[in-house]
């Protein structure tokens, strides 16, 4: 089957380490569900996978990349894949198990034309959802919704920042938030991100770092050292910042002096539980909004959206279809 992965990763050249070719089929076992892949959503995520960055080191290889898609069961049923993986006997939240890892960090992941996943990880496509719209609900998607709806407190009519305006987390955001009724407030480093954000609903957008002229009820955080202390300065006190990335960095000035006289309260989020990406589901479907979709383009040509990625010139999800699934 065709599949984009690694066998050697390069974490200077990470692009290099990338592989579109053929891979053996694989076979569902006891507990396991195989899906035919219609479309597999790219994210950051993959680029540290071809760096050879990952939580649960070494790595196996070889590794196919992608933690989100959506496809069909064997018997036709249309369905959305859940990307968190753990421990079985895990009874608490999904994401505070220790083994907790997501598709192409263990277990291969969506970037090919079959895939294999526990049966609870699969959840039914309703018919209002593409197959491509679909597989932008993993990853990005469902960290954004934690972010907004279980980590921050926020209510509506209450104003957010979201830090950066281009990505798929912060894509995701504005148009949650403003679902929700939200005040939203996006910050970003050009015309093109800012405009973007404005189409997708945010209230007001600004360059980043540029001071804000009133505080903000939550700052939502991917960026991390480039934004770090422009988040700190643009909550209220008592306000709350949601950190769930560090596209930019891992080690900012903390500011504690502004974190305790200001009562700042900092939430650690990562991705969200299965029941978090059920309710996700059914709020997109209720709202009618629909993840913004930067390009779709054949797994074939999967190099061509790493590179937009890697070279910062993506908007919104790239999503790759095998080429006899397309459509």
């Amino acid at each position: 089957m065709l599949a984009a992965y690694t066998e050697k990763p390069n974490f200077d050249d990470p692009l290099s380490a990338l592989i579109v070719g053929e891979m053996p089929e694989p076979l569902a076992d006891e507990g396991s569900v195989k899906v035919r892949v219609q479309a597999a959503s790219l994210n950051r995520h993959d680029l540290w996978t071809l760096r050879g960055v990952t939580q649960h080191p070494p790595l196996p290889l070889p590794m196919i990349l992608g933690c989100d898609g959506a496809g069909l069961l064997e018997d036709g049923t249309p369905v959305i894949i859940y990307p968190g993986m753990g421990d079985p006997d895990w009874h608490d939240e999904e994401t505070l198990d220790p083994r907790f890892h997501v598709l192409s960090e263990l277990r291969a992941g969506a970037m090919a034309e079959y895939i294999v996943v526990p049966k609870r990880c699969v959840i039914p496509r309703p018919a209002e959802v593409s197959a491509v719209e679909a597989a932008a609900l993993g990853t990005a998607w469902l960290t954004a919704y934690k972010m907004l709806f279980v980590r921050s407190g926020m209510k509506p009519g209450q104003r957010m920042l979201v830090q950066g305006a281009s990505g798929g987390v912060s894509t995701a955001l504005i148009q949650l938030g403003s679902a929700a009724g939200m005040e939203i407030w996006v910050t970003g480093r050009t015309d093109r991100s800012r405009a973007l954000a404005a189409e997708l609903g945010a209230h007001r957008t600004f360059a980043s770092g540029e001071p804000l002229p009133e505080p903000v009820d939550a700052v939502f955080e991917t960026v991390g050292e480039a934004t770090w202390s422009h988040s700190l300065a643009s909550v209220r006190r008592g306000g709350t910042v949601v950190v769930a990335g560090r596209t930019s960095g891992k080690s900012p000035k903390a500011n504690l002096r502004r974190v305790f006289i200001n009562q700042l309260n900092i939430q650690g989020s990562v991705l969200g539980t299965l029941d978090n990406m059920r309710d996700m589901v059914r709020f997109i479907v209720h709202t009618g909004i629909r993840p913004k979709i930067g390009a779709v383009m054949p797994l074939a040509q999967a190099s061509d959206g790493f590179r937009a990625m890697w070279e910062g010139d993506s908007q919104g999800k790239t999503i790759f279809t095998p080429d006899q699934n397309q459509g």
